[in-house]
């Protein structure tokens, strides 16, 4: 008896991963570690600031949107959307592979500017991943390719 073809569902095509990092002398998620009249941030005014994934990505998406000098950049930026926010380094993006490959080459060029309170490690792309359907059995490679800026 044939055996029934295996349909699949992608979960997250045209994604892309931002893994970050604090910038120097910051916390994650932004300040500079110092905060209010009395020069010292407290747990309330750390978690103040934007530690919710959404926001850093619409601070990312702030900071990329002012490239007046190249409008391919401020339309992929514009055509991106918020799919994720992993263990606080790594903002999930998604959009239209013609945009991603923007913000790859933006990347290269280190022209792609990072949310502030953070620097841009790596950008890599997500392998698809899929879920089988009827069985609810995810299916994926979680490895990031790496994609390196030039020099």
């Amino acid at each position: 008896m044939p055996r029934r073809a295996e349909r699949c569902l992608q979960i997250a095509p045209h994604s892309l991963a931002i893994v970050l990092g604090a910038a120097a002398g910051e916390r994650p998620g932004g300040g500079g570690g110092a905060g209010g009249a009395g020069g010292v941030a407290g747990p309330a005014a750390e978690l103040g600031r934007h530690r919710i994934g959404y926001e850093i990505f619409a601070d990312f998406k702030r900071e990329n949107m002012q490239h007046h000098w190249d409008r391919r950049a401020t339309a992929a930026v514009a055509e991106t959307f918020f799919l994720g926010w992993i263990d606080e380094q790594v903002l999930l993006v998604q959009g239209k592979e013609e945009h991603l490959e923007v913000l790859r080459q933006g990347w290269a060029r280190r022209s792609l500017k990072p949310p502030s309170g953070f620097h841009i490690k790596c950008l890599g792309d997500i392998p698809q991943a899929a879920v089988q359907e009827g069985s609810g059995k995810v299916r994926s490679d979680l490895d990031i390719t790496e994609v390196r800026p030039g020099m």
